[in-house]
């Protein structure tokens, strides 16, 4: 398997995380990536070092006016007295409001969905590096490889077109659909995040051009809360697009296998081009952040699955979080994939 890697992602290294009202240590720290590195490179993968490729990819999936939000909040918010090292946003609109705001704050309110998602002095680059790993990843299944692994980080799942949320700033995910359409005419995209895709949702949720399929924990009492519930299909155009699979908290590899084949008899009937996986590892039963009891043998049943749908495949990195399991869990997803194809 070859893996699109790059260090850029150090740039970004949040601190702030608030769970239940208490100030924590994000989970989402360059080390989690150096751990998939190191695994991925101890089981013999191939690494491909990313490229820039612009602004056009981003340009694509995510509005103007949060690109240059995110862009330029940072050095903004620095400029307020008393502005902290990293942006938390203290006021959120929910769009309900009536007038897009021209003050950093408001901005930041508008453009991020919560508090998970702090902008440090990095992030602007660290995400893009993501992005260009994603992007970079997709061009090489245009150009005919028939499955890579786009190692990003931070991940990219929760971003919608205009806000960031969950750890996500920009949606890789999305950004390689976007890109793959311009190859194949139908592009399915499968998230097996613990937590629902719901940026990727949103992005797509009225196109009838990429079927959105995701398997996650029951929502009604995990993030992200709102989105992710069975009656989610999409709208317009994009109805009936739009899959969710909610598992209850607690489900293993049996009844995760079991809403996987679901989920492939709707990816079969769509008979898309190419697929994209968003592969969350934190639905393992060692995860910090999970609700889900996937072993890692469980992981490589996944992973062989998805392969047998024999489709060009580009396996983009969501979650999953610094656990003791973290590194065998990817290990063992992507030796049950090879194993898949063969």
């Amino acid at each position: 398997m070859k893996i699109v890697h790059s260090e850029g992602h150090r740039a970004h290294h949040p601190r702030h995380f608030l769970v239940r009202g208490v100030r924590k240590q994000s989970e989402e720290v360059p080390h989690r990536a150096d751990i998939l590195a190191e695994a991925a490179h101890g089981a013999g993968h191939a690494f491909v070092a990313s490229e820039a490729h612009g602004r056009g990819p981003l340009a694509a999936v995510h509005t103007p006016d949060y690109l240059d939000f995110l862009q330029h909040a940072h050095a903004a918010w620095q400029a307020l007295e008393g502005g902290s090292d990293e942006i938390v946003p203290n006021v959120h609109p929910q769009r309900h409001a009536a007038t897009y705001p021209s003050h950093i704050v408001g901005r930041a309110g508008f453009h991020m969905a919560d508090t998970a998602c702090p902008i440090g002095a990095g992030t602007w680059e660290g995400a893009c590096a993501s992005a260009d790993i994603a992007a970079h990843g997709a061009r090489m299944v245009m150009d005919g490889e028939r499955a890579v692994y786009a190692l990003c980080r931070p991940p990219g799942h929760h971003a919608y077109a205009d806000m960031a949320g969950g750890f996500c700033f920009l949606n890789n995910t999305a950004i390689a659909a976007e890109l793959l359409r311009g190859r194949w005419p139908r592009v399915a995209i499968l998230d097996i995040d613990v937590h629902h895709g719901n940026g990727t949702q949103g992005i797509f949720w009225r196109r009838a051009d990429v079927l959105h399929v995701s398997i996650h924990a029951d929502p009604a009492a995990f993030y992200p809360f709102f989105w992710g519930h069975a009656h989610e299909r999409g709208e317009g155009p994009g109805e009936g697009y739009t899959m969710n699979l909610p598992l209850a908290h607690g489900t293993a590899d049996l009844g995760y296998l079991q809403a996987l084949e679901r989920a492939f008899g709707v990816i079969r009937s769509y008979d898309p081009g190419v697929l994209v996986v968003a592969l969350g590892l934190d639905a393992s039963e060692a995860d910090p952040l999970g609700a889900l009891k996937v072993t890692v043998a469980g992981f490589g049943q996944i992973g062989s699955a998805i392969a047998r749908l024999g489709l060009p495949t580009l396996l983009v990195q969501e979650g999953g979080y610094v656990s003791p399991l973290l590194g065998d869990t990817l290990v063992s997803f992507l030796a049950g994939f090879e194993s898949g194809r063969a």
